[in-house]
C-alpha cells in the first residue's frame, strides 16, 4: 500500500510518519485541579471502545467503561509528573492522558485538557455531588466531591451519517427524527444534538451524536445491563450503537491489576 502511494502521490507528499503499534489495554487516568494540581479532588480511569478499524470505519468513542480511584501507579507515571509544570502556570479544570499500556510500559496517545463527550456524562452518573457544584464552585478541595463505588458504562446512541459528515444524508434521514421512550425514563440519559419541540425531543444538528446512555452497578455486568435496559426503551428511527461496551472490562482490569498500574 505504502507503494501505491509513493507512485501516485510522491511529488505531492515529500514525508510521512510510519508509527509502531503497540498492544495493550487502552486506558485513560483522569483529574480535575484548582489552581494547583496537587488540590486534586477525583481520579479516574476510563477504557474506550472503538469500532474496530479492520471491519468498519473508525467513529472515535462509542462508549465507555470507567471507575474511580485513589492515586495508583498509573496516575503517578502520567499526570503526577505534570504537577510542578501544571502549578507553574496555574492551570485550573479538567485533565486527562490516554495511554495504551502493556507489561513493558506506558505509551502516551493524547492529552484532554477540557472535559470530553461522552466521558462526562458517564462520569456524572458515578458522582454523589451534583454536577453543578462539581464544575462552578472554585476553589473546591477533595472532600467536597463526594463519588459512589460503583462501575459505570456508557453508550453513545447515533444516526445516520454518523460517523460521517453528510448535510444531505442527515436531512433525508436523521433531521428532526422523534426520540420516543416506551416508557418514561429519565435517569441515565444525557442529550447531544437534541431539541425540544412542543415538547418531544427531536434529532437536531448534522453530525449524528443523538443520546448517550448510562448504567451503574457494584460490577461491571450490572452496569452493562443496566444501560442495555435503558436502550431497549427507546425508539429513534435508524438509531445504532455498540453492543459491547464493557465486554473487555474484565480481562482488561485484569490486566492491569496483574502489571501493577492500579496499586
Amino acid at each position: 500500500m505504502l507503494e501505491a502511494y509513493k507512485r501516485a502521490f510522491s511529488e505531492e507528499i515529500k514525508v510521512f510518519q510510519l508509527q509502531r503499534r503497540v498492544n495493550g489495554v487502552e486506558v485513560a487516568v483522569a483529574v480535575s485541579s484548582m489552581a494547583r494540581i496537587h488540590h486534586a479532588h477525583q481520579y479516574q480511569l476510563r477504557t474506550q471502545e472503538a469500532v474496530p478499524w479492520r471491519s468498519r470505519p473508525a467513529t472515535g468513542e462509542m462508549g465507555t467503561s470507567m471507575f474511580w480511584s485513589e492515586p495508583n501507579a498509573l496516575f503517578n507515571r502520567t499526570l503526577l509528573k505534570m504537577e510542578s509544570k501544571l502549578a507553574e502556570e496555574g492551570y485550573v479544570g479538567y485533565i486527562d492522558v490516554n495511554c495504551i499500556v502493556n507489561n513493558n510500559g506506558i505509551y502516551p496517545l493524547e492529552f484532554t485538557s477540557r472535559f470530553g463527550y461522552p466521558t462526562i456524562s458517564i462520569q456524572q452518573e458515578g458522582m454523589l455531588t451534583p454536577i453543578s457544584e462539581f464544575s462552578g464552585t472554585w476553589p473546591m478541595d477533595r472532600s467536597q466531591v463526594a463519588h459512589a463505588q460503583r462501575l459505570s458504562d456508557g453508550v453513545r446512541i447515533v444516526v445516520p451519517p454518523f460517523p460521517f459528515d453528510d448535510e444531505e444524508t442527515f436531512n433525508s434521514f436523521s433531521k428532526n427524527a422523534a426520540i420516543v421512550f416506551k416508557r418514561p425514563m429519565s435517569e441515565g440519559i444525557h442529550i447531544e444534538d437534541v431539541k425540544e419541540v412542543n415538547g418531544q425531543w427531536v434529532v437536531a444538528g448534522t453530525s449524528g451524536v443523538v443520546l448517550i446512555v448510562c448504567g451503574i452497578g457494584q460490577t461491571m455486568k450490572q452496569a452493562q445491563a443496566q444501560v442495555y435496559s435503558r436502550i431497549k426503551n427507546i425508539l429513534i428511527p435508524n438509531m445504532y450503537y455498540r453492543t459491547d461496551i464493557g465486554d473487555r472490562w474484565v480481562e482488561d482490569s485484569d490486566k492491569l491489576h496483574n502489571w501493577g498500574y492500579l496499586r
